[in-house]
Parts: structure tokens; sequence; C-alpha cells
């Protein structure tokens, strides 16, 4: 994968942004960037960290009571730490912040529970062509994803519901990347689609069914064709 961003972008969903900006803001130190409107009923309060986003999605309807995703945690390098501090918000999703270096994290690292470790490693090896810093560490940029057997993992992770709900690789040709992935053995949940003069997405998932958005975005390649 030919990433446009060296850097990972995550999104999670809430119904309640009151509580959930004050955390993220306050507690967790991290930067409001700017609000974008996805359509009606839901808002996108992105927030810079250290130049990955934490893309806070606000749904004004109620999100259904859908099992967590398998992303189960932001970790965060954080400059004049002696160790690392763990956190969670309002509604339970985890983020940690650590000295710059910890598990290999000097920038942010997602950390993901997942039923079968040798097939997530062969997926984000082969389908995403990452390369393995160490088992079950992928290096995507100044990003790390950090893969850990977890029994109790979704068997089928849904997009929709509260929480962590997918990871963003920002890419130059999202129709190639697309394509590519879904030859080396992912699975397509959303064929690719243009968003306006803003991006060109699509959504693919791994072998736990997690969704991963792979985005062409007009901003940071210049161009939408």
């Amino acid at each position: 994968m030919q990433l446009a961003k060296p850097r990972v972008d995550i999104g999670l969903s809430t119904n309640d942004i009151g509580p959930m900006l004050a955390f993220w803001q306050g507690e967790a130190g991290i930067p409001f960037d700017h609000l974008l409107p996805i359509r009606k009923g839901q808002d996108q309060h992105r927030h810079d960290v250290l130049g990955s986003v934490l893309k806070i999605n606000h749904h004004t309807a109620p999100l259904p009571a859908a099992a967590p995703s398998g992303y189960l945690e932001l970790v965060i390098a954080r400059e004049g730490l002696a160790a690392p501090k763990a956190l969670a918000d309002p509604e339970g999703n985890r983020v940690s912040l650590v000295p710059p270096g910890h598990e290999g994290v000097t920038q942010i690292g997602v950390r993901i529970g997942v039923r079968d470790l040798d097939a997530h490693r062969r997926f984000y090896a082969e389908a995403l062509g990452l390369p393995e810093e160490r088992p079950g560490a992928f290096r995507a940029g100044e990003s790390l994803i950090l893969l850990e057997a977890d029994p109790g993992a979704p068997a089928d992770a849904g997009m929709q519901g509260a929480g962590w709900r997918y990871i963003t690789f920002q890419v130059f040709k999202v129709d190639d990347e697309h394509a590519q992935v879904l030859a080396r053995g992912g699975r397509e949940a959303l064929a690719p689609l243009t968003l306006g003069t803003t991006a060109r997405i699509s959504m693919v998932r791994d072998p736990d069914g997690n969704w991963i958005e792979l985005s062409q975005r007009a901003s940071i390649v210049g161009s939408l064709a």
C-alpha cells in the first residue's frame, strides 16, 4: 500500500458529544481541528493527534446496541511521561498516553484484539502490504498497528454502534489500492465512491470484519481523478 499520509487515522461514534469532547480535549489533551458535517444527523469532530486524525462522529439518531469492534485502544506518544498512563473516555473507549518509544510507538499506535493472530498478520502483511517490525506490530509510516490475540474478539465486527469503529489509511489512488486489497484476500465493505470534492473513499474488512477505510483525500493528494 502506498500511503499518501504516513499516519493512520481512527474513528469512533457517539450519541453524547459534550462529555466526549470534554474528555478528549481536556483530560486526553487532544487539540480540536475542525467540524466536518458528514450527512444529516452526523457531524465529525476532527482532532489532531500528532498528525493523525481522531474522528469523533456524533450521531443524533440512537446508535444500535452493537458489540464492540476489535479496535481496543488508541496509544499516543506523549513527551514528558515517565510511564504509560491508561485512560478511558466517558463511554469506555480506551486511550493510553505513553513515553515516546514505548512498544515502538513514537507517534500513535492502534491496538487491535483479534481471534486469529496468524490470519491477521497475513492480512496486514499481504493484503495491506505493511512491514512487520516484530510479530504482530505493523508500521504504517509514523503510526503502528499492534495486534494481540483475543479469543473474545468479534467474529463479524460492525461499523454501526458506539465506540471505536474504523481506522483510515490515506492513499494516492483509492480504486487501485481497493482492488489490490481484494485481490490479496481482503473483503469489500464499500466499493469506491466520491464524496463531493472532498475525497474518494472505500471500505474493506479484516478477517474479523473490522472496518478499514481507504481514502483519497483531495487536500492531501490534490485530485480525486
